[in-house]
């Protein structure tokens, strides 16, 4: 790599520009601890690394997602390529429980620790070490008419920079161990499944009543009324009741479906999900902007 100046450098990591890749620079990891807004400063060895891995792989598992990231791909232990962006100097803080080292109870003293958010709570600060990071309304991101990289930002679809060369707004800077607070909870959940059977509505029940798993039904229109009167028929021959499967007639509802169940147990499905619906919202958005 033929590293050129250092553009930037901050509590735990550097940016460098890359002079054979335009648009690209590179984000060095520091073997650097922090607290207090960098009240207090530790040096760490290997912690680089660390941060450095925990951020590639959830980049990774984003853009896997469909969720545009400024990441290009890791570059040695403790840095890797990213598009050039211009950053937003937001926060954007999503909390599900309320810690007692985050500054939330601080803020609001007659919470417990503990208190569960549902939904999850999300707070704006604005990025200013001076004024140790203040809060701000949607109302105030909003009326501060930011522009970066000759885009105005005024909605909260921002995530966190502008890439000077597409001009897209894009998921940036690093998301590592310094970025969250984990409760693990430990438990195992149960597996789901999906079985492909005949369109016979009474082999469709013996199959359910021989299985725990979700049982899902998937045939061509031109088949559907012969499975209604075959279920019909089944009514009649006083099947046991407690009997249950799911009947979609399109291929592509079943997969949804599908990976709607497997999404309550599997992160990687549940990610790519969330993110369709996301670029959906985003799309419709774009679009009402034209009318």
């Amino acid at each position: 790599l033929n590293i050129g100046k250092k553009l930037y450098e901050g509590k735990t990591k550097e940016v460098y520009e890359l002079l054979d890749s335009p648009g690209k620079v590179l984000l060095q990891s520091k073997d650097q601890i922090t607290a207090g807004n960098a009240a207090r400063k530790n040096h760490l060895e290997g912690k680089a690394a660390i941060s450095n891995k925990i951020t590639s792989c959830i980049f990774q598992l984003l853009q896997e997602a469909g969720i545009k990231t400024a990441f290009t791909r890791k570059c040695g232990e403790t840095a890797f390529i990213a598009p050039q962006c211009e950053m937003i100097p937001i926060e954007w803080v999503c909390r599900r429980i309320a810690t007692a080292t985050g500054s939330f109870l601080k803020r609001n003293p007659g919470v417990k620790e503990g208190y569960k958010f549902y939904p999850p709570k999300v707070e704006l600060f604005f990025k200013d070490d001076a004024n140790n990071d203040p809060q701000w309304s949607e109302e105030q991101l909003i009326a501060a008419k930011f522009c970066f990289a000759g885009l105005v930002i005024g909605q909260t679809e921002i995530e966190f920079g502008v890439d000077v060369t597409t001009k897209e707004i894009v998921l940036a800077d690093v998301i590592d161990n310094d970025s969250w607070r984990l409760w693990p909870s430990g438990d195992r959940s149960q597996q789901k499944d999906k079985q492909v059977d005949n369109v016979s509505g009474f082999l469709s029940l013996l199959r359910s009543s021989n299985t725990a798993f979700p049982l899902i039904i998937t045939l061509p229109l031109r088949l559907y009324f012969h499975y209604l009167l075959s279920s019909i028929f089944c009514l009649f021959l006083s099947e046991p009741i407690g009997l249950g499967c799911s009947t979609i007639l399109s291929p592509e509802g079943s997969a949804q479906f599908a990976a709607q169940i497997f999404g309550l147990n599997n992160h990687l499905v549940w990610s790519k999900l969330r993110a369709s619906i996301l670029n959906t919202w985003i799309s419709l958005k774009q679009a009402d902007k034209k009318i």
